[in-house]
């Protein structure tokens, strides 16, 4: 860093802030969690739109909610802000005995599974399905539960379409009233398939080097530009999309496709 009294100067304002703001010395821990997944979601869309000012401005929304967490700790006497970074560098030498131990170098999720008691232990249950699936497949690749290329996971993929297909022609999918689906013992086999294959799916982005959730992200924002050249293109022309038709609206979305 090459301000390091930045950092000092952050803290010191913050533990002014504690003293000084009702609202800053009202918060707590549990008062302050929607704000650390607010931030951390604003930093996500930050890096996602690779705008390099707002990346710095967010970065500083999440350090605060670190300091503000730092502080709250210390005014209880359990740790403080440069315990929190000492057990940082201890962690990441940890992670790399290689370089700070004269140990040999091995990938981190082997070194945690010999510390842990089950494969989901450590992540947090409100994490993102595809992420969670994500880690947990980094997790058993860790201990060598993997294929060695991405024709296994490509293959699986296959498989897990043509289950759902049988379960589909076997037992259609059935509506109740205003085309809900009608949740029975059916509804929930088919369920069951599809979070396989959702899965396998999963697998085969990991095995690939691509984050399923990331690669979901870009599909949704691609969509959504398209559709709304839909939109856009349809009242140019006049057209009612609610009423104009599969057909007609599949030919504007050719059409969009092709302008790209």
């Amino acid at each position: 860093m090459n301000d390091p009294s930045a950092f000092d100067d952050a803290l010191a304002l913050m533990r002014d802030l504690r003293l000084r703001c009702d609202w800053d010395a009202a918060q707590t821990h549990d008062s302050l969690r929607p704000y650390l997944i607010e931030e951390a979601y604003e930093l996500d869309e930050a890096l996602a739109s690779r705008a390099d000012e707002r990346v710095r401005e967010e970065l500083g929304d999440v350090l605060l909610q670190v300091l503000f967490h730092s502080v709250i700790a210390e005014e209880r006497g359990v740790f403080d802000a440069a315990a929190v970074a000492r057990g940082l560098v201890s962690k990441m030498k940890r992670r790399h005995p290689h370089l700070y131990e004269d140990g040999t170098k091995e990938p981190w999720e082997r070194m945690k599974a010999r510390r842990r008691a089950k494969i989901g232990e450590g992540l947090p249950e409100p994490l993102p399905a595809l992420h969670r699936a994500h880690r947990l497949q980094d997790r058993a690749a860790g201990v060598g539960f993997d294929w060695p290329d991405v024709k296994g996971p490509a293959a699986k993929v296959e498989e897990e379409l043509r289950e759902v297909k049988v379960h589909l022609e076997r037992s259609p999918v059935r509506t109740g009233a205003h085309g809900t689906p009608v949740y029975d013992e059916v509804h929930a086999e088919l369920e069951d398939e599809l979070g396989d294959l959702l899965f396998a799916c999963v697998n085969l982005c990991r095995k690939a080097g691509v984050h399923a959730g990331l690669a979901l992200d870009a599909a949704n924002r691609k969509f959504e530009r398209r559709f709304a050249a839909i939109e856009q293109l349809a009242a140019e022309r006049g057209l009612d999309t609610l009423s104009a038709g599969l057909a007609a609206l599949d030919a504007l979305w050719d059409e969009v496709k092709r302008s790209e």
